[in-house]
């Protein structure tokens, strides 16, 4: 059998689980193909964006579990899960990996809103009268 990687990737509030195998390039994203699960192609260029940084589109099958979170954070945890499967399998592919910014976790979150407040920095409007 071949060499299969294993990482996770997270962000906002979505976690990936991305399984990476030599192969000729398809992506499926909870069973489905990439086309099917992200219904806009931003979203599928997102996920290919590691790929492509370091020129091995076609060269590798993944397969990812994401769950949690809206579309466009489950797309960024599968890329940093990609690109943490490239650092795993080749530890040269460290360098262009952080410098494109694809192993630092984005960490912000949606602020909590607050009790007395319209959400979580907007206020009621103030009457004096």
């Amino acid at each position: 059998m071949a060499e299969r990687n294993h990482s996770v990737g997270r962000r906002k509030t979505s976690i990936a689980r991305v399984w990476l195998k030599p192969g000729t390039g398809k992506i499926t994203v909870n069973k489905q193909p990439i086309d099917k699960y992200f219904r806009r192609k931003t979203l599928e260029l997102i996920v290919r964006q590691p790929l492509e940084h370091i020129g091995v589109v076609d060269q590798y099958d993944i397969s990812a579990n994401v769950s949690g979170g809206g579309w466009s954070g489950q797309a960024g945890a599968i890329k940093m899960g990609i690109a943490r499967c490239l650092v795993a399998i080749d530890e040269s592919n460290k360098k262009a990996l952080r410098e494109g910014g694809f192993l630092t976790r984005d960490s912000r979150e949606v602020e909590r809103k607050k009790p007395g407040q319209k959400k979580a920095r907007k206020k009621f409007q103030f009457s004096k009268r």
